[in-house]
């Protein structure tokens, strides 16, 4: 039987949990050549949306990447100045427009998720033992549940 853990050791272990992933996606965006775009994060990670969901609106991408209008719409000026998307007026809907990818903008998130999928699978691969891959897998299941934790009123 395990014993809950004290309040002070879950905000230590939330820290330690967060400095690893940020530690994480620093060695990524390094690994992947993410930085020779010229792109930032943020904006890297609204491209990859629209690469994986488009045609889509702006109001979805800022749900979807739980930031403000504001911020996707500065993102998608400087993805649409440097050609990497496109918009066309809904259909459904001429008030709004569709935001899609360049297939260069597509050609360039496959790229840079290839490149961080092949530094994970050497770093597990040298890091790991065989037999402490299996807590590879628990642990992508337990970061998908926070990922997605509703906290809110009435939430999980």
């Amino acid at each position: 039987m395990t014993s809950k853990p004290r309040p002070q050791e879950s905000v230590a272990n939330a820290q330690r949990l967060n400095d690893a992933i940020v530690r994480l996606r620093a060695r990524l965006r390094v690994e992947s050549g993410q930085h020779a775009t010229g792109l930032t994060a943020t904006q890297l990670a609204v491209l990859a949306s629209v690469v994986r969901e488009g045609p889509v609106t702006a109001a979805r991408l800022a749900s979807l990447e739980h930031v403000s209008a504001q911020s996707i719409a500065q993102s998608l000026a400087v993805l649409k100045a440097a050609g990497l998307i496109h918009t066309t007026p809904d259909p459904r809907d001429g008030r709004k427009k569709l935001v899609s990818a360049a297939p260069s903008a597509t050609e360039l998130v496959d790229k840079l998720l290839t490149g961080r999928a092949s530094f994970l699978a050497r770093a597990i691969e040298q890091v790991l033992p065989p037999e402490g891959r299996e807590d590879v897998e628990k642990a992508i299941d337990l970061l998908e549940r926070l990922a997605s934790a509703d906290l809110s009123e009435g939430g999980i």
